[in-house]
């Protein structure tokens, strides 16, 4: 996991290997961003951005005539590449312009900014093109960079803090953790009130700069833990600063006020998107920055997320498998799998909660006679007001079930008429991929495969002729579960012409 020192710019790729690395989505982005020297005509450009921040004294004199060399040799890098190679440059160059011309080229956002043009400049100069979707790592750097199609390569810090967290797990690799989290902490933006780790870059219909609930909650589990093994309180410092988006609304933050507390949005730019795993997530960092700082805020943003999911949770549970966002959308294989991970990690963070709440009996009680140790009691108050696991707990176990659950399949049984289209009319438990066969005898009369996802579905089919058809399902979920259904499907005759 360590970088290449000896050879200062070169790039290796990395599997990073850590608990809660996740890639926030799979979709290209569609379309480039508007052009890097037209975006200026719109507002100011980066350079008068440059020299606006330095007039206030927002940044140095040198600091400045970094930036304008850097963004002087992005360009006519840009004027000397083809292809597609041109495009993903241009793509990076034109969100930076993009974001100046809005006059949201601020002195915090620009270091995350000018890396991200100094590292792609460098990318499609020289390097091989990369995978959809790959991840690397710079050497000299702790930093996860992905390479999204169309938007050039940018950093990851869903997947960075995902690293920052299995350092935490390894306990052998205190270095390269405190690297990593002094490093993302000096790319943080001001926004919200407080310090954010922000995506530079469109995706999914959103304008750069957006944050995420999920990414930032993963931040502040790291910079927590951090701050605990490194003995060091500037990390519980940062994440109490990154809470500013968790008490802000959309789209400078992902807190949506609901009856029965708030829900924290995966992505700032759509708040009206529901997604369970990034909630959940973040409700397990803002609960270990809690504990683990002992901070009221903390506990209050956590209480208030918990209560609405609580009230969310069943909304997401088809019965046989998740939901990945409402309106309804059920989960990949991966997005099932990673939400019942992150349920199991509340449901075990909530039983320790209770367990804390044990309290001992008197030392006096303990030493008298050599009798048999008291057990220990419950504080009633406190349990009451620590949060019941079990909802949590049960649905994790559910999706687990789930994953060697066939998929259920029920076809009605209805009749057609002849040489007249009708409908097949079937039921689903889960998404699954659906084959289709009907036969009349030996002949096959309909033959379909489908990807479909669970209720109820329809099949148009036309019967030539009276008569028996013989009809077939066979279902398989996205772990490999097979479920069949047959039926016998009656044909009546065509009705006779007056």
């Amino acid at each position: 996991m360590g970088c290449d020192r000896s050879a200062p710019g070169r790039v290796r790729s990395t599997d990073v290997r850590a608990t809660l690395v996740i890639v926030l989505a799979a979709a290209l982005v569609a379309g480039l961003a508007t052009a890097p020297e037209g975006a200026s005509a719109k507002g100011p450009s980066v350079r008068g951005e440059l020299t606006r921040l330095e007039r206030r004294g927002a940044i140095d004199a040198a600091t400045a005539h970094r930036y304008r060399a850097s963004w002087t040799a992005a360009q006519k890098t840009l004027r000397r590449l083809r292809g597609a190679r041109r495009g993903e440059l241009h793509a990076v160059l034109a969100n930076v312009d993009a974001t100046a011309a809005s006059r949201r080229l601020t002195a915090s956002r620009l270091p995350s900014l000018m890396l991200t043009v100094q590292r792609n400049r460098a990318w499609w100069a020289t390097s091989p093109f990369p995978r959809y979707g790959q991840r690397t790592q710079f050497s000299g750097s702790q930093l996860v960079w992905q390479y999204y199609p169309g938007q050039g390569w940018q950093i990851q810090w869903l997947g960075t803090f995902g690293r920052a967290n299995g350092l935490w797990m390894m306990k052998t690799k205190d270095r390269e953790l405190r690297a990593l989290l002094d490093e993302a902490i000096g790319l943080a933006a001001q926004r919200a009130g407080g310090l954010a780790f922000e995506y530079l870059f469109r995706f999914n219909g959103g304008r750069p700069p957006w944050v995420s609930g999920l990414a930032q909650g993963t931040a502040l589990s790291a910079l927590a833990r951090g701050a605990v093994r490194l003995k060091d309180p500037k990390y519980f410092k940062a994440a109490r600063s990154a809470l500013g988006i968790f008490r802000t609304p959309p789209p400078s933050g992902v807190r949506v006020r609901t009856d029965a507390g708030a829900h924290y949005l995966q992505y700032s730019y759509a708040p009206k998107l529901r997604i369970l795993n990034g909630f959940v997530q973040s409700l397990n960092g803002l609960h270990d920055f809690a504990a683990l700082a002992n901070d009221d805020e903390g506990r209050r943003l956590f209480d208030a997320g918990e209560a609405e999911l609580r009230r969310e949770l069943p909304r997401f549970d088809t019965g046989a498998w998740s939901l990945y966002s409402r309106p309804g959308r059920e989960s990949d294989l991966g997005y099932h799998k990673l939400l019942r991970d992150f349920l199991r990690g509340l449901c075990d963070r909530l039983e320790g909660d209770r367990r804390e709440t044990t309290v001992a009996p008197p030392a006096a009680e303990r030493q008298t006679g050599g009798a048999a140790p008291t057990p220990t009691t419950t504080t009633p108050a406190k349990v009451e007001k620590t949060p019941n696991p079990a909802p949590y707990c049960r649905t994790a176990q559910r999706f687990t079930k789930d994953l060697t659950t066939p998929p259920v399949l029920t076809v009605d049984d209805r009749a057609l008429r002849a040489k007249r289209t009708g409908n097949l009319r079937f039921g689903l438990s889960k998404v699954s991929t659906v084959a289709v066969t009907v036969r009349r005898g030996d002949r096959l009369v309909l033959a379909r495969t489908l990807r479909l996802g669970h209720g109820r579905h329809t099949l148009a089919l036309k019967p030539a002729k009276a008569g028996p058809l013989a009809v077939a399902l066979r279902a398989v979920d996205l772990a490999g579960n097979v479920g069949t259904a047959r039926m016998t499907l009656h044909v009546r005759p065509a009705p006779k012409r007056q």
